[in-house]
């Protein structure tokens, strides 16, 4: 029996571990700022899964050509400045888009938003691009890419003031896009609906934009503790006259994690353009606290009929006790439409800092959910560094590379799993 016993403790205790390699992506030479390394993007190729490309605050960028063993990194300038919030994104045309905030000659966030796009992998030879400047703030792009065409549609807040109290002072989600990576359409607001200045629950942030099928684009955002949908049918030339509530939001855009400089719901949205039965099906994945300050939880709402009609909120996370689940990204596999997420995770701990990385798939729609310890070990983070807004995560054709970033005692870094479909299906024999 106590044989027997034994043999139980070591199987749950192997268990518990991570079941994929953990790499540790390497910091750039000379990277100078004392949070590099936050706000990690990744992307897969889709012509070729072996190259992948990520970006961290506030200039770094990684390539790997052998699926994310190993990586190369170094940090990028640019004429309108750099200064975070990195998007990658790899068109049909195998252009490697590097999209971030500008700076120029310190006048911070007021340049427009800046995309770059190189040819090579290496990231050799950036080709500029950027949205009309003005004097008002820009702040928190996203992009999507129309695989049709490879036209690019971007999405962001657009402050007055940033931090402003005062009431006259707004923040609204833009819209612009590209057709060849360099040249942006003139600005629209989105956003019928203001929000505040303050960069809270009252503010109009998060919006991250997605293609339909037909190249349909659909935009979700946070505003009032509550979720916001657009549309557009035709290439972002005309929007709803409204933005249109789809989901109420507790505490989710400003979320108080122990042990976490800042957290937020961020909304993410994605659509099926595989061939699957899922096809068209539109998702919008967020966190908020809706079963309490103690009890944060990822969460993911669908829609059929391209956004007219919504389900109800699903939990993405399985862990139904007490506990904290917090910034999460999702993506789709757009070869089989399964559904891929990746969180930060404390159901295994019961004080206030240690933190795990989970993953979690869903291959029947969003109906059901397996949640997959990813990280090797836990962090501690500390509430007095910088922690990032967010995390990310790309899939395609089986292969899966999530990214995070990894807080322990002061020290930041980025890290990415090695995970394919076909071994998350033999943990589930």
């Amino acid at each position: 029996m106590r044989k027997i016993l034994y043999i139980i403790a070591f199987l749950w205790c192997f268990q518990s571990f991570a079941q994929f390699e953990n790499i540790m992506l390497p910091k750039p030479r000379g990277a100078k700022y004392p949070y590099s390394q936050v706000e990690p993007s990744i992307c897969i190729n889709p012509k070729n899964t072996n190259e992948v490309i990520a970006g961290t605050v506030m200039n770094d960028y990684y390539y790997s050509t052998d699926g994310g063993k190993t990586w190369k990194s170094k940090s990028i300038g640019s004429k309108y400045g750099v200064n975070g919030d990195p998007c990658m994104v790899i068109d049909t045309l195998e252009r490697y888009y590097y999209f971030h905030l500008s700076n120029i000659k310190g006048e911070h966030l007021i340049g427009g938003m800046v995309g770059q796009y190189s040819k090579s992998i290496k990231g050799r030879c950036w080709k500029h691009g950027r949205t009309a400047p003005n004097d008002k703030y820009h702040d928190k792009e996203w992009v999507a890419v129309n695989r049709q065409n490879n036209h690019l549609y971007m999405t962001w807040t657009q402050f007055d003031a940033y931090d402003s109290k005062l009431d006259k002072d707004k923040s609204n989600i833009m819209f612009s896009k590209t057709l060849d990576g360099k040249n942006w359409s003139e600005p629209v607001d989105i956003s019928y609906y203001d929000g505040n200045c303050l960069d809270d629950d009252r503010t109009a942030e998060g919006a991250v934009p997605s293609v339909g099928p037909n190249g349909e684009i659909y935009v979700v955002w946070a505003r009032n503790d509550s979720l916001w949908f657009n549309m557009s049918l035709d290439e972002g030339e005309s929007w709803l006259e409204k933005e249109v509530f789809i989901m109420d939001q507790p505490m989710g855009w400003v979320i108080n994690i122990p042990g976490i400089y800042r957290c937020n719901g961020l909304p993410v949205t994605a659509c099926d353009l595989s061939q699957s039965e899922h096809r068209g099906t539109l998702y919008v994945n967020w966190a908020d606290q809706k079963n309490g300050e103690n009890d944060t939880d990822i969460w993911l709402m669908k829609s059929k009929d391209g956004g007219k009609t919504w389900c109800d909120r699903i939990r993405v996370n399985t862990d139904t006790s007490r506990h904290h689940q917090f910034l999460s990204w999702m993506t789709i596999d757009q070869t089989n439409g399964y559904l891929y997420f990746v969180f930060y995770d404390r159901r295994e701990h019961d004080n206030d800092r240690e933190t795990d990385v989970y993953l979690a798939v869903s291959r029947d729609g969003g109906e059901h959910f397996d949640n997959i310890k990813i990280s090797k070990t836990p962090f501690k983070p500390n509430p007095k560094i910088f922690f990032g807004d967010y995390t990310n995560i790309s899939a395609h054709n089986g292969v899966i590379r999530p990214i995070w970033t990894r807080l322990h005692y002061g020290q930041i870094n980025a890290y990415t799993a090695l995970i394919e479909e076909s071994e998350l299906i033999k943990l589930k024999k």
